[in-house]
């Protein structure tokens, strides 16, 4: 399948596994496959994204993700979930860092230590890829089939973040940009279309 991926979408992937490594997870996540778009210039996803008004608030975006981290990897939405239960993110969040200093529950991904997958040996061997950013690597695969692209594109990688549910999706949702906002300008029916 990596056979099919752009330049750009290599890219992302490369730079995905760069953030994981400078944020010290264990593996490769959706999250950092949001962040290494948000660095890309002059690319569909990129054209998406400045139209959608995400990159000039990309601090905002890193600071939602770092939030998410540090409950562990769940969304808000899990969050308000357990609160319905009586079970305070927040607060467990507050007491494992009294105990075991901040950022003690960043999730690592599953799976570390485990052995090398496929995935990681497209990349160097650097950190494998958690399950969750593989089946996006897989989705983007659908997503490109689904537009009849023979090619797997950056624009497909971030369709399939916001289709798909958990953090990455939750952000950029809360940042306006989702998924039928995304094909509208990368598709048409609206105002702009990425070229």
């Amino acid at each position: 399948m990596f056979e099919r991926f752009t330049k750009d979408a290599r890219a992302v992937v490369l730079g995905a596994v760069d953030h994981a490594e400078r944020l010290h997870a264990e593996t490769v996540e959706g999250q950092h496959v949001l962040l290494a778009l948000l660095d890309r210039e002059a690319s569909r996803a990129s054209f998406a994204l400045m139209s959608l008004g995400l990159t000039e608030r990309k601090e905002s975006v890193e600071q939602a993700l770092a939030e998410a981290r540090r409950r562990g990897g769940l969304s808000r939405a899990d969050a308000d979930a357990l609160s319905g239960l009586g079970i305070d993110v927040s607060e467990i969040v507050s007491r494992v860092e009294e105990a075991h200093g901040e950022g003690a529950l960043r999730a690592g991904g599953a799976g570390a230590g485990r052995g090398r997958s496929w995935w990681s040996g497209l990349v160097g061997g650097h950190r494998p890829f958690a399950q969750g950013a593989k089946d996006l690597l897989t989705e983007s695969l659908r997503m490109a089939l689904a537009q009849r692209d023979r090619y797997i594109g950056d624009e497909h990688l971030l369709l399939a973040l916001a289709a798909r549910p958990g953090v990455p999706a939750e952000v950029l949702a809360d940042h306006g940009v989702t998924y039928a906002s995304l094909r509208r300008v990368l598709y048409g029916g609206g105002e702009a279309k990425a070229g």
